[in-house]
């Protein structure tokens, strides 16, 4: 069936009717059959025309407006934006083998999605920004106090986290806020306990630190907190544990708490990817069950980019003001023009805004992802986050695969890379929410071409 636009569809094609529309409208604008400024049908419109249901045509125009190839005016309608992606040149290349100059496709975890146009709640943000003056002065070291308080109303209604300003430190990031918290309250020699396998760039900073690194096992529910021993701090990823993807129940959560209330230990909580779950409401944060006890750090990487270099940390004002008062002495702390930005994006419901949109985006592409690698091995971590882990039968060489799908130009992790001491299957980790839909769909095609001959 065909519509005004020049988009058919075909139910017999493997592809969902809504990723056929979204593919078709981007090669429609790219050859130039869609002018920029062109004003869309509505979804219902649409879904008239090409005799599909409403839902088909609204995921469509969610999925390309993630990807900024249209936007909605309000009052008027839906348009193809007036920046659009240069279209790449084509090269010759042999089967799936790319030449020295082709892009590398990434699958790698952790990265979200960036639209190739900037959301107009993003360019309203730095105009504010760029009408006032700077302040006078040197920026408190803890952070903007409107953009703390800020922080502390949104931590307080998505993650559940009872504080308020003085309990929330602005930081460039989560492995930043790790580094800083451990500068001050850890001595070298200390015992730190961190998930295995887990995440990299935590025992990168442990060893940075010379902490003595405990390693804990994971199982489907996250951190095993039976196998912890004496510790000075715990590291770990309750929310969807990096990179199985378990999410750590109440039990464990209640359980670790108690232990660190009996041993004296810090848990160090990595927010990890909470924003995004598919399946049910996120659990409220560990913090929220004893600040004094927990440290929490949160992020923008995943919801807006992590080229912002801003997150949070929020922990018991003792705590903060001893971390702000070492960091004015360093003179460590996110510049004012990203922290008023923050601010204004928070204040208008841009943040909020972004995380919808990512859930719709991020959900297709999971569903997709999962149904193609779902006969090669077995999926876990699916229930949330940009990525899922494929678990793959024991004589499996994942780092040798790795190698053979980056020759072919597909950037995977072998899960290997993530195990220290703790045995475990072989797999791989799968971020699918960089690529641009049409890229997944290739990178997954040559991936499953080659886990097919191994």
């Amino acid at each position: 069936m065909q519509s005004s636009l020049p988009l058919t569809i075909d139910r017999a094609a493997g592809l969902p009717l809504h990723l056929q529309l979204a593919e078709q409208f981007r090669a429609a604008v790219l050859d130039g059959r869609l002018q920029a400024g062109h004003r869309l049908p509505s979804t219902r419109d649409l879904a008239r025309e090409l005799e599909v249901s409403r839902s088909v045509t609204q995921a469509a125009y969610d999925q390309l407006h993630a990807e900024g190839w249209i936007e909605g005016r309000t009052g008027a309608g839906t348009f193809v934006t007036d920046v659009v992606p240069l279209q790449p040149a084509v090269r010759r290349r042999t089967q799936h083998r790319p030449d020295a100059d082709a892009k590398l496709l990434t699958l790698r975890p952790g990265i979200p999605y960036i639209a190739p146009t900037p959301d107009p709640g993003w360019r309203r943000a730095w105009r504010e920004v760029s009408t006032q003056s700077p302040p006078g002065g040197y920026d408190d070291a803890a952070g903007i106090p409107a953009l703390r308080a800020a922080l502390a109303d949104h931590v307080a209604r998505v993650r559940g986290i009872a504080c308020g300003p003085e309990n929330v430190l602005v930081t460039n990031g989560t492995v930043h806020g790790l580094r800083l918290l451990l500068t001050v309250t850890r001595q070298p020699g200390d015992r730190i306990a961190i998930e295995d396998p887990g995440y990299l760039n935590a025992v990168v900073a442990a060893r940075d630190h010379r902490l003595e690194i405990v390693d804990v096992p994971v199982d489907e529910d996250g951190l095993q907190v039976g196998a912890l021993t004496d510790a000075a701090a715990v590291y770990v990823t309750p929310s969807h544990q990096y990179p199985l993807g378990g999410r750590l129940p109440v039990a464990r959560r209640n359980e670790l708490v108690r232990w660190a209330r009996r041993t004296g230990s810090l848990l160090i909580e990595d927010d990890y990817d909470s924003e995004f779950r598919y399946d049910v409401a996120p659990l409220p944060a560990l913090a929220q069950l004893d600040l004094e006890r927990v440290v929490h750090l949160g992020t923008l990487s995943k919801t807006l980019s992590p080229a912002l270099r801003l997150g949070w940390l929020v922990a018991s004002e003792a705590m903060v003001d001893r971390l702000a008062t070492f960091r004015a002495d360093a003179g460590d702390w996110p510049g004012w023009p990203m922290q008023a930005a923050t601010l204004a994006m928070l204040r208008d419901g841009y943040l909020d805004q972004a995380v919808r949109r990512g859930r719709r985006l991020y959900a297709d592409r999971r569903t997709h992802t999962c149904a193609v690698l779902s006969p090669y091995g077995q999926i876990v971590g699916q229930d949330a986050g940009l990525h899922i882990t494929l678990l793959l039968p024991d004589d499996a060489d994942d780092l040798r695969i790795a190698a053979a799908a980056r020759e072919a130009g597909v950037v995977i992790a072998p899960l290997s890379e993530y195990r220290r001491t703790v045995p475990g299957p072989p797999g791989l980790v799968i971020g699918y929410a960089t690529p641009s839909t049409t890229d997944l769909h290739r990178a997954l095609t040559i991936l499953t071409e080659i886990l097919s001959r191994r």
